[in-house]
């Protein structure tokens, strides 16, 4: 056997064996089901694992950014006409949220912890000063006490509305942005509270907000089941709120927003519980994106999260009392507000009623501004960019008793809208392509063992194209005696050789044929 038929023989044999390695290796996944197994190990909430510094200490910075609505028209409401807003903003603030208390229950299978809440003015990112800057908008102090003594009589309300009158307290108030959002001194709680101390004397949509955290939580560390990694077991030691009126809106479902399963897919529904919101939501998927070069499934609530039960029954439990509900876009969360008639929806109402929309003059709802979404690394689980947007309003309407109120048309009036932003930071980035870069190659090993086994396999199909036409040349060169003297020449005697310049000489001739 010649070197040139070891050679071929040899390839062939590699050939076969990687492909034959390869496929099987692609068919059962091996290396597939190795890399998952070993993901839904390590990503857990236990000490030893390298998620649970990043979830206790979270890197990427979060940044809330606050937009008021300044009423430019209070007479014309106060008359009964459209009220005009004009949207003011953004005031910035550096979010810090470490988890703290942190401790182990259960065997390492659920951790307790809280998540304090501090804020840092950024005025680089703000469009001016909140201590300087005035705002004009709903007295929401009056308004919740209007509310509180609709159920009182006639002549009451009238002579606490005088008393009020008294305090010169309107329907609308000026106050500055870091007043109406971090707390002032309101005339009408300051009187409340000489009579029931209880109650704060101070106003602030984030009053007590700074440095505070939302309640008690207890997660799934998903050392048992990966899917539970990071849900919520309990909330203030509930398992299920009793806010709503049926079983299914009081469930508490799904993690905090921090935090969710490995391997996620496209056709599954991530769920969030909002503790602001006192509910949990869902969300779908909307589409593929990329993020500091991370490939990325984008993850949003639906239109159905906050529509009418009219179109989707299963809100039906979110209508307090039962039977009373609001339209599409709008979730009324007096309930979980100390009675304050509130209202939460999407800024500028995007999805929500038309309704809703015209009937405040300066909206202008649109996706790109205004939507929620988590862009998620799917292998992980991780959040590469998230992107929280919700708004106050507060239900404006007639309230016997009260003249300001008397031309005063039915209205979700907004009040403001934040925007809590995140995005990974560059070295969790790196970090994060580097271990995609890993999986993605050892992922895919098979299919590198089945690419060397076709390249073989083509060198083999050369080395035998070759092999053969050397061959072929080989068998078509045949020998022939030729001379010089005709046929007619005489022959030499016996036992003689031939003389007289007679020579053999090779000639290819034409191959015969059998």
């Amino acid at each position: 056997m010649t070197r040139r038929s070891c050679a071929i023989y040899a390839t062939g044999i590699v050939c076969a064996h990687l492909l034959i390695v390869g496929i099987a290796l692609v068919v059962a996944q091996v290396f597939q089901t190795l890399i998952h197994n070993r993901l839904k190990k390590e990503i857990t909430l236990t000490e030893k694992s390298q998620m649970f510094e990043s979830w206790k200490n979270p890197p990427p910075p979060v940044y809330m950014e606050y937009y008021f609505f300044n009423v430019t028209n209070p007479e014309v409401v106060s008359a009964g006409g459209r009220p005009s807003v004009q949207q003011i903003g953004p005031y910035t603030y550096r979010e810090y949220r470490p988890r703290v208390n942190v401790s182990f229950l259960e065997n390492g299978t659920k951790v307790y912890a809280l998540n304090p809440k501090t804020f840092v003015f950024l005025r680089e990112k703000s469009v001016g000063d909140p201590q300087v800057d005035m705002l004009r908008t709903v007295n929401i102090p009056f308004v919740v006490v209007m509310n509180e003594l609709n159920s009182y009589s006639f002549f009451l309300r009238s002579f606490i509305s005088m008393y009020i009158k008294s305090l010169g307290v309107k329907l609308f108030t000026t106050r500055t942005v870091h007043e109406y959002l971090w707390g002032f001194k309101d005339p009408i709680l300051t009187k409340i509270h000489s009579m029931k101390p209880d109650v704060d004397e101070y106003f602030g949509l984030m009053w007590k907000k700074n440095g505070t955290h939302e309640g008690e939580f207890v997660f799934n560390t998903g050392e048992q089941d990966y899917m539970d990694y990071g849900k919520i077991d309990t909330w203030n030691g509930l398992r299920e709120m009793t806010f709503w009126s049926s079983n299914q809106s009081n469930m508490i479902n799904g993690t905090d927003g921090a935090v969710f399963h490995p391997l996620i897919n496209r056709n599954e529904l991530l769920y969030i519980f909002a503790a602001d919101l006192c509910r949990s939501i869902h969300l779908a998927y909307v589409k593929d994106v990329e993020v500091k070069g991370i490939q990325a499934y984008r993850f949003a609530p639906p239109e159905d999260v906050l529509m009418s039960p009219v179109d989707n029954p299963a809100n039906e439990g979110f209508c307090v009392p039962a039977g009373r509900c609001l339209g599409t876009g709008v979730l009324k969360v007096s309930v979980c507000r100390q009675g304050a008639p509130i209202v939460v929806s999407f800024p500028h109402f995007y999805q929500a009623d038309p309704k809703y929309i015209n009937a405040i003059e300066g909206l202008n709802p649109n996706k790109e501004e205004h939507e929620t979404y988590l862009d998620l690394q799917p292998t992980t689980g991780v959040p590469i960019r998230a992107c929280k947007r919700a708004q106050l309003n507060i239900i404006l309407k007639r309230v016997t008793g009260f003249p300001d109120t008397k031309f005063l048309n039915e209205t979700i009036f907004p009040i403001m809208y934040v925007n809590e932003t995140a995005t990974v930071d560059d070295d969790s980035a790196s970090q994060m392509r580097t271990l995609l870069l890993i999986v993605t190659v050892v992922s895919n090993f098979p299919l590198l063992i089945v690419g060397m086994g076709l390249i073989l396999l083509l060198v083999l199909v050369v080395l035998f194209c070759r092999n053969r036409q050397k061959k072929t040349a080989k068998d078509e060169t045949a020998y022939t005696q030729v001379s010089d003297k005709t046929d007619e020449s005489p022959e030499a005697p016996a036992g003689q050789p031939m003389r007289n310049g007679s020579y053999i000489a090779m000639s290819p001739v034409e191959a015969q044929k059998c």
